[in-house]
């Protein structure tokens, strides 16, 4: 397995992998209201000057839905369904490193059956196929303006853009994407603090920067104002965020980390995020969780057992029903109207 991939190889990295079974996503947790069946549809969304980042679209329908499959995983959904009605909420996905767009499909399925229009990208240059961006300056410039490219599309283009409430976008991200959402709501990492953080504490992504001493230049992030609310977990690179980085976020913020994290250790990531952010943040600590316990459950852990193996007395599945029932209910709270 590649470097990215001993950090958080994807779900969809399965889909590569020829003897791989088929397998069943379990069914998320009912959360209050949820009344829909799931559309959903792919989609390669434009990037001025550069290569169009695939996507998939996921929303709320009333067309009856059907065993179907994406890559490994199967699903009841109806595909190119019409989206069930307008003024919907959206939710933007933000996968970790060398992940894609269904790593974390269970939640995308909870927010579509719940009423959210939820859309998943594989991030060009920091996905399991396409790792040429990983610990260069553009890494995070380019996850960022990805973000604000997916909004565009989604309230402009696409078909169903007339459906969203274009006051009620959130974003979710999880390690990289996380860090990719607090840029995306106004975070400005400093990458002058990379080198001297990893000089001193190298924790694992430090592995990730060949020459950590040479991502000094600033490059050009891309803030969003349309986020109204975020939610992110395991924030990677947390510890890029200085005094002033986070000074401008207004969106408010849930955090989630996991108490036996060893990939993104608590103290240097997650509570630097948490003392800095201008207003109080909804916390939760997952007890026993790892790293990887973010991803989407693995209904046969032994398919993949560096991705789905979760430490002895964890169930994933179980945290993933509570996890989405609180990401759901933050949503709803944060993204209501007036």
């Amino acid at each position: 397995m590649n470097r990215t991939g001993r950090l958080i190889a994807p779900l969809l990295m399965a889909a590569a992998t020829p003897a791989l079974t088929l397998f069943t996503l379990p069914a998320p947790a009912a959360a209050a209201e949820q009344a829909y069946q799931v559309g959903f549809e792919q989609a390669a969304i434009p990037d001025q000057g550069r290569a169009p980042i695939a996507a998939i679209i996921w929303y709320p329908t009333t067309a009856e839905a059907r065993d179907v499959k994406i890559g490994p995983i199967a699903i009841k959904a109806a595909p190119g369904a019409p989206v069930a009605r307008s003024g919907l909420p959206m939710i933007v996905v933000s996968h970790g490193t060398g992940a894609g767009a269904i790593s974390h499909i269970d939640t995308a399925i909870a927010l579509a059956e719940a009423g959210f229009v939820v859309v998943t990208p594989t991030h060009n240059g920091d996905n399991y196929e396409d790792e040429s961006n990983i610990g260069k300056t553009a890494w995070f410039a380019d996850r960022s303006r990805h973000i604000v490219r997916m909004i565009d599309f989604m309230l402009g283009s696409w078909r169903g853009a007339s459906n969203i409430d274009k006051d009620k976008i959130g974003i979710f991200g999880f390690s990289a994407g996380a860090t990719t959402a607090l840029i995306a709501i106004g975070g400005k990492p400093d990458l002058g603090r990379l080198a001297p953080h990893c000089a001193k504490t190298p924790e694992f992504v430090c592995r990730l920067f060949p020459a950590p001493d040479a991502a000094v230049s600033t490059p050009s992030w891309s803030h969003d104002p349309r986020i109204a609310a975020a939610a992110i977990a395991a924030p990677g690179l947390g510890f890029l965020f200085g005094p002033e980085s986070l000074a401008r976020v207004k969106a408010p913020v849930q955090i989630w980390a996991g108490s036996d994290d060893e990939i993104v250790p608590y103290a240097s990531n997650t509570a630097n995020v948490r003392s800095l952010l201008p207003q109080a943040t909804e916390f939760h600590e997952v007890k026993g969780a790892g790293h990887l316990s973010f991803l989407a459950p693995c209904p046969d852990p032994s398919a993949i057992p560096a991705i789905c193996t979760d430490k002895p007395g964890f169930d994933r599945a179980a945290f993933h029903s509570e996890l989405n029932a609180a990401l759901i209910a933050f949503f709803r709270a944060k993204l209501a109207a007036p």
